[in-house]
């Protein structure tokens, strides 16, 4: 219903009550949606602008078109006059894309429509889906019943690895399971615990708990039969792939798990806790543990094997107020404690050493905290530090720093801080932090261990001002993209191309993405002195690990290393390097 009265629109040129009817064509939009890995037209693809307000299906050979009528332009008198005239811009689409299932949206596919052109010849491309299908198996000949999997999506954000959930599935009743409409990447899967009760140990009806014999279930199975997540084998997916793997469930005892909980001073919590489980050591999915309130406890069944639990609360302000863990193994009988002690978590100072060459134009700003307005003025104005975990999969906060008192606080420290392996990121409206260290530890190549209860040397930051200049073209911009493709995407708010600063591991700086223009011209003024790898990528990259060596190696000979020093202008030629069939 929705496709017919898209299409409907397409029909009306204008209102009746406009006063003007159509006439001849004005205009024609027309072009061929293909798959852009294989370049064969697409049938049957809607093609449609962002706003819904034109749309229509590809033919059998891919292709589609708008056609745009002359409009006559109504008098006082309501009569014609001055004779057909052109459909004004604003009833054009500005953009088109293209859809249909078994396919992914490329967001770089979207074309501009220039409306000062009368007709215009476009090509609209479409990424075929990959898919993760297979079978979860029971090692008996009964049926199973429905098997919860879960997916993983490995991607790096502003050099660091993170594993993000891709989606959930449900097997069927014979244990068949599909993941559909996956981009290309790299994945990692498992599936989810399951138990049942075994008629010959548990006991129904028996209140006391404790006393119940195990259960029988089926722990997480991670690709291909791994331990954990951590070890689970990575799942390389190109564009178009249908990749089968075969899962096969053991079934094992599971034991109760009672873990006390204490707050300082002996009390129990007052708030619920968030309670992650982690096997072998390793963090990631697949076993769980709650907390019982009424008990004050962490409770449920785990199977025989070595944990560690972790529990946090969170104060009023939502940072993380106090936190512990505890290592506990289970082994073939029902598990008490050790208790888990909450350690309220710590704050660690932060001192600011400003070496800037100019003066600071803005000197002050205010923010609305709590309600009040209060003044802000020197590092506190442009700065922010936070931790991110060190683990690339890693469920505790990301702790910041804290917010000002008031107009006289100008002290800096970041708050809520667990004990963990961090990575301190720090951004900045004014300059760059030329150093960030920690006693003996250069935070920005090595990561902060912060210990119980937060407890970790200062962070001592240094601030400059002096960056370098670099600008250049991309060549292979008009080769890589036809006509008018490259103007085009950077009028819909994408850039021709991509260029990434990525720092030498033994060399100051910081990570950049620079957008190209049209015409393959880039420039950044922003530049932190040190050495970097210069590449230019025909589209964003989300999995490209610079913090691995291997991983660029294959990089060495695609662009070339520039060492800029504060002042300095530099100009370069960069070759584009295509993505697209990866």
């Amino acid at each position: 219903m929705l496709l017919v009265l898209l299409l409907a629109v397409i029909a009306i040129a204008w209102d009746e009550s406009s006063g003007q009817t159509t006439s001849e064509v004005a205009g024609t939009v027309r072009g061929i949606v293909v798959n852009s890995i294989t370049r064969e037209p697409i049938s049957r693809a809607l093609v449609s602008s962002p706003d819904s307000r034109f749309a229509t299906l590809t033919n059998s050979e891919g292709r589609f078109e708008f056609a745009f009528s002359k409009v006559e332009q109504a008098g006082s008198d309501g009569q014609g006059s001055g004779g057909p005239v052109a459909v004004p811009p604003s009833d054009r689409p500005y953009a088109l894309t293209a859809r249909k299932p078994g396919f992914i949206t490329d967001p770089y596919s979207q074309v501009q429509i220039f409306q000062n052109n009368a007709e215009q010849d476009l090509t609209l491309t479409l990424v075929p889906e990959s898919l993760i299908v297979g079978t979860a198996t029971l090692p008996t000949s009964e049926a199973p019943d429905s098997i919860g999997l879960q997916l993983y999506r490995r991607q790096v954000r502003e050099g660091r690895v993170h594993w993000n959930s891709a989606g959930s599935a449900q097997s069927t009743s014979d244990g068949h399971f599909r993941f559909a409409e996956l981009e290309a990447g790299t994945y990692k899967l498992l599936t989810l615990e399951s138990l049942d009760h075994d008629p010959l140990t548990s006991q129904p009806g028996n209140r006391n708990a404790d006393e119940v014999g195990p259960l029988l279930g089926y722990p997480p199975v991670y690709y291909q039969a791994a331990s954990d997540f951590n070890s689970a084998s990575p799942i390389s997916l190109a564009a178009g792939q249908t990749l089968t793997v075969n899962l096969s469930l053991v079934k094992q005892a599971y034991y109760r798990v009672r873990i006390p909980v204490f707050a300082p001073g002996g009390e129990a919590p007052e708030n619920g806790l968030a309670v992650t489980v982690s096997a072998h050591g390793h963090s990631g999915p697949g076993f769980s543990l709650g907390y019982n309130n009424s008990h004050h406890a962490i409770e449920g069944m785990l199977p025989n094997g070595s944990y560690t639990v972790e529990a946090m609360n969170f104060a009023s302000n939502g940072i993380t107020g106090m936190s512990g863990r505890q290592t506990i193994s289970v082994q073939g009988r029902f598990v008490e404690g050790p208790a888990l002690i909450l350690v309220p978590n710590g704050s660690i100072p932060i001192s600011v050493k400003e070496e800037f060459t100019s003066h600071d134009p803005i000197g002050s700003v205010k923010w609305q905290i709590n309600g009040r307005t209060t003044t802000v003025t020197g590092p506190r104005r442009y700065l922010q530090v936070n931790l991110e975990s060190a683990d690339d999969f890693a469920m505790r906060p990301s702790p910041s720093l804290r917010m000002p008192d008031g107009s006289k606080d100008d002290s800096l420290a970041i708050e809520g801080v667990s004990a963990g392996i961090y990575w301190i990121r720090v951004t900045s409206s004014r300059g760059y932090p030329a150093s960030v260290r920690s006693g003996n530890l250069d935070l920005q190549r090595e990561p902060l261990v912060v210990g119980v209860g937060g407890a970790a040397s200062p962070i001592e930051i240094t601030m400059r001002d002096e960056t370098a200049e670099i600008s250049g073209t991309v060549s292979g911009i008009a080769q890589q993209v036809s006509g008018t493709h490259a103007t085009e995407r950077y009028a819909a708010g994408r850039p021709a191309a991509m260029i990434y600063f990525f720092p030498l591991q033994d060399s100051s700086g910081e990570l950049i993405k620079v957008p190209v223009q049209p015409d393959g011209s880039f420039l950044t003024t922003n530049v932190v002195p040190g050495a970097y790898r210069l590449l230019a990528f025909d589209r964003e990259q989300t999995e490209l690990d610079n913090q691995n060596p291997e991983a660029m190696q294959a990089y060495d000979s695609k662009g070339p290393v520039v060492r800029v020093i504060g002042g300095q202008k530099e100009r370069v030629t960069l070759q584009l390097i295509s993505t697209e069939h990866f």
